[in-house]
This record gives structure tokens, C-alpha cells and sequence, in this order.
């Protein structure tokens, strides 16, 4: 009778045990989802990385100065034969754009700009006035990219040369985008959003169930 007994409790014990295995299994089954769910916002999250790092790539690679002739803020004694300023790349030769505007107003550069390579001249029949001239000019990047800016420099002595027509917002016009301008923050906005997105993802993904 003890040994009937001994047998039934050891019996029951057994089968109890793979019960207690096969729940743990189907416990661990219900976790993989979101394991997975983990691994593809993981993987999303490399994937807008790498996108990102290639779109970035074009919007960085916009035309920069280098330098300018005069350099910007330069004192001068004497007219230069031109001016010009110089890029960190070829410029596109059909769109170049620059003038010289002197302290009173009126145009002293005379004739089409010039552009041999990364750098773009413009000639000017000597100055006028004592001041500060302002060198204003427009270019298109090999991308396609339009960039503006300006330049100045002060004559110290005055010049003998002829003023042209008055610039008439000449240098305002063309120096309405910044050098560095490169239509940056739609950009930016786009990435804040994006990786918003994927933090609220992976947050929900990896927060603990409720006991």
C-alpha cells in the first residue's frame, strides 16, 4: 500500500515537471515577438542612419569661399584692375554674377564677369569715392546649387575713376542667400521627426510587461 503510494505521488511529480517545461517554452514563444519587433527597429533605425549619411552628403558639398581679392575687409590704397572671389569648387560659368558697389551707391565694376575655374573676376576702371565698396555676387555650384554673398573692402585714397549707374539694390538682390546657405533646417526637421519616431518605437518595444 506504501509502495502504491510512493509511486502515485513520484508519477504525478513526473508528468508536473514537462507541464512546467512546456509552459516555460510557450512563455518564452510569447516574448519572440517582441524580441523581433526589436530587431526590425533596430534595423530600421540603421537603415535612416545610413539614408541620412547619403542625403547629407549632396547638401554639404554647396560652393564655400575661400577667399576674395581684395579679402573681405581689406584696406586699400589703390584701385585693383579687378576683383574677384575664389570657391572651394568649379563654379558654372553661365551663371556667374558679380558687381562692385562703392560708399555712394553707383556700380564701379564695368563689363561681364569672367569665371577660369573656382574663381569668378569682374573689372573695374579704377574707384571713387574713400570708403567701403561692397563686392556682391551670385554663382551656381556644380550641383546646381545657387550661392550668394558679399564681400567689402575700404579704399583709404581716394580715386580718379567714372561711377557707373546706381546699383539700384544690386548687392541686396544678389546677396539674399548666405554663403553658406544650403536649405539645411527642412533637413534637420525631417531627421528630429525620424528619430522621434524610432525612439517612441524602440520605447515601446522594450518596456517591461506589467506583472
Amino acid at each position: 500500500m506504501k509502495n502504491s503510494f510512493t509511486r502515485a505521488i513520484t508519477g504525478a511529480g513526473d508528468t508536473a515537471a514537462p507541464m512546467l517545461a512546456s509552459s516555460g517554452v510557450r512563455a518564452g514563444r510569447r516574448r519572440a515577438p517582441g524580441t523581433a519587433l526589436t530587431k526590425r527597429l533596430l534595423v530600421l533605425l540603421a537603415t535612416f542612419v545610413a539614408a541620412l549619411s547619403l542625403a547629407a552628403g549632396p547638401a554639404a558639398a554647396h560652393s564655400v569661399v575661400l577667399s576674395s581679392s581684395p579679402e573681405d575687409g581689406e584696406q586699400i590704397a589703390q584701385a585693383p584692375e579687378r576683383v574677384s572671389v575664389t570657391f572651394n569648387e568649379t563654379i558654372q560659368e553661365q551663371f556667374a554674377s558679380i558687381t562692385v558697389v562703392g560708399p555712394d551707391g553707383n556700380l564701379w565694376s564695368e563689363g561681364d564677369p569672367i569665371v577660369e575655374g573656382s574663381t569668378v573676376s569682374i573689372a573695374v576702371d579704377g574707384l571713387g569715392p574713400a570708403g567701403e565698396y561692397t563686392i556682391a555676387f551670385r554663382v551656381t555650384s556644380t550641383d546646381g546649387h545657387p550661392v550668394s554673398g558679399t564681400r567689402t573692402f575700404v579704399l583709404t585714397q581716394e580715386g580718379t575713376g567714372t561711377a557707373g549707374e546706381p546699383a539700384s539694390g544690386v548687392a541686396a538682390d544678389t546677396a539674399e542667400a548666405d554663403d553658406s546657405d544650403t536649405g539645411g533646417p527642412a533637413v534637420w526637421w525631417f531627421v528630429v521627426a525620424g528619430a522621434v519616431v524610432i525612439a517612441a518605437g524602440l520605447g515601446f518595444a522594450l518596456r517591461k510587461p506589467k506583472a
